[in-house]
């Protein structure tokens, strides 16, 4: 079993320090040691101009212009047999870039290869959709505009996906703020309640990490558990849990709050 790390110092450790961190990047290889992905990558050249291509992790890695996103995925279906769509996303690269690297992880189970198209687009500016082509990228391409802000032009239905359509902002720029701006910590209060009941129950909470053994309404503290909505003075007892290992079972020792008495025992 792994060993128990306490958690008491839970909210004073980042999940990471830095929020621009550039992994260091692995191998690369010319698409010419692989006869397939040559052959493929003749096809692309043939139709659009390729700006860089190499293979990294056993996949074929192509950068192409944006406004070609739609001819080289049509052709890598229709002629290549990359009969999938398994993935689309974005990477933020304002900081360096001012823009994203949108990407298309193409599949051919006939070949038993991978492929990913990349391309570059500065920030604001908008990106063919592939939707009629991949009924996948229908909700891929709502998440990214959702998440990043990157419309698709001539997507069926360009909406939020996952946050209300009236939120303000895009979640997983790499400026958005970890735990959400005032209009986040506001948006549930104001929508349910209405602004005038600010004062009277305050912003939300949205650090996931928090724990108050004072607040019996969101959450209490394991070993001060009261039941909702009690008055909480300080003052109560705390009942204690240990744990063990014994014969592969996990074993918990359930202690009487006020005495500290064992009251179950699965040893006895």
């Amino acid at each position: 079993m792994r060993a128990y790390k306490p958690k008491d110092d839970v909210q004073k450790k980042p999940y990471y320090t830095d929020r621009f961190y550039k992994s260091p990047q692995v191998a690369k290889s010319a698409p010419e040691s692989d006869e397939l992905f040559s052959a493929d990558l003749e096809a692309i050249k043939a139709k659009v101009e390729v700006l860089d291509a190499y293979i990294q992790v056993g996949q074929l890695v192509i950068y192409i212009k944006p406004e070609d996103n739609f001819k080289v995925l049509e052709l890598l279906k229709n002629e290549q047999t990359y009969s999938q769509l398994s993935e689309l996303s974005a990477i933020d690269w304002i900081a360096d870039r001012d823009g994203f690297e949108v990407f298309y992880q193409m599949l051919s189970m006939a070949k038993r290869k991978r492929i990913r198209i990349k391309t570059f687009i500065k920030k604001g500016q908008a990106i063919n959709s592939v939707e009629k082509l991949f009924r996948s990228a229908d909700w891929s391409e709502r998440e990214m505009f959702d998440m990043f802000g990157i419309e698709a032009n001539g997507h069926p239905f360009m909406k939020r996906i996952l946050m209300p359509y009236d939120w303000q902002g895009h979640p997983l720029l790499k400026t958005y703020p970890l735990q959400g701006d005032e209009f986040a910590a506001w948006y549930e209060v104001d929508k349910i309640f209405g602004k005038e009941a600010r004062d009277i129950i305050g912003p939300e909470i949205r650090d996931t990490a928090r724990v108050d053994r004072y607040d019996s309404q969101r959450f209490s503290l394991l070993g001060h558990e009261v039941p909702k909505g009690a008055e909480i003075t300080g003052e109560e007892p705390k009942h204690q849990e240990s744990y063990q290992e014994e014969g592969g079972v996990f074993l918990i020792k359930k202690f009487d709050r006020k005495s500290s008495v064992v009251i179950d025992d699965p040893q006895r």
